[in-house]
């Protein structure tokens, strides 16, 4: 299978034959970040984001805060980050995503005459998969932290620097950077799902980041679920496991 099914899709030919050749570890970034949103809500200060040199002594106020949470503080906002931390993040963090979503998707095979095969969720896969569910699962996640339009050029830089010190890999680093610059686009998005699992991971994961009281971002949602084809008793039981884990 040729590493460019492993790849996001980032919308340019360009970038993806720089990007070839080297896997990038988003599994082992995402984990990073879920341990930042962890320390976060347990009251530890983020080791990246401490010292009178890091950014955390940048910023103060609103933006300050939500930098307590390192970069997916910054990412999310300090509502957002608190949404997805709660126990997801605090117990099990990435593979945790993975639990709920088999669950879910497990319930909605049970009541449904969707195929009975075992879901092969984020949790369950080896590494080369697991890596891939990563990166569609990362970009549903900076889709969804950008439907509201709060992160403006200062924060944007700073959460480069943070991913920055969050893995050493270039390439990774350069692909979030464009994801995070590029316009948002549902369509664009869903195109990561190549399987079923992954579509309901990546739409569970923009459940758990959405403020759905805020029009933008429950339109944003509802097409984002319209792009990645969702049955519509999949996406009532993945809304209705993310409210179950958040309300953990």
């Amino acid at each position: 299978m040729s590493l460019r099914n492993f790849l996001p899709l980032t919308g340019s030919e360009h970038q993806l034959d720089k990007m070839r050749g080297k896997l990038m570890n988003t599994k082992g970034l995402l984990d990073q970040l879920f341990k930042q949103g962890a320390d976060l809500l347990s009251g530890k200060p983020s080791a990246q984001s401490t010292g009178s040199s890091g950014v955390g002594g940048l910023l103060s106020g609103k933006t300050g805060a939500a930098l307590g949470g390192g970069a997916l503080g910054l990412l999310l906002g300090s509502k957002k980050g608190r949404k997805l931390g709660d126990k997801i993040l605090t117990y099990g963090g990435l593979a945790a995503l993975g639990v709920v979503a088999y669950k879910a998707y497990s319930n909605y095979q049970q009541q449904s005459s969707a195929p009975n095969a075992e879901p092969q969720t984020l949790d369950r896969l080896p590494a080369p998969e697991a890596e891939q569910h990563s990166h569609a699962i990362l970009r549903a996640i900076i889709g969804a932290a950008k439907a509201d339009g709060h992160i403006d050029d200062r924060e944007r830089e700073l959460i480069d620097n943070e991913i920055a010190r969050l893995t050493s890999d270039s390439s990774l680093q350069q692909w979030f950077d464009a994801e995070l610059r590029k316009p948002l686009d549902p369509a664009d998005i869903a195109r990561s799902a190549t399987t079923a699992e992954m579509a309901a991971e990546m739409y569970l994961a923009s459940v758990l980041v959405v403020d759905e009281e805020n029009f933008m971002e429950r339109s944003y949602l509802g097409e984002l679920a319209r792009q990645l084809k969702l049955d519509p008793a999949l996406k009532a039981e993945l809304e209705q496991q993310a409210r179950q884990a958040s309300a953990m």
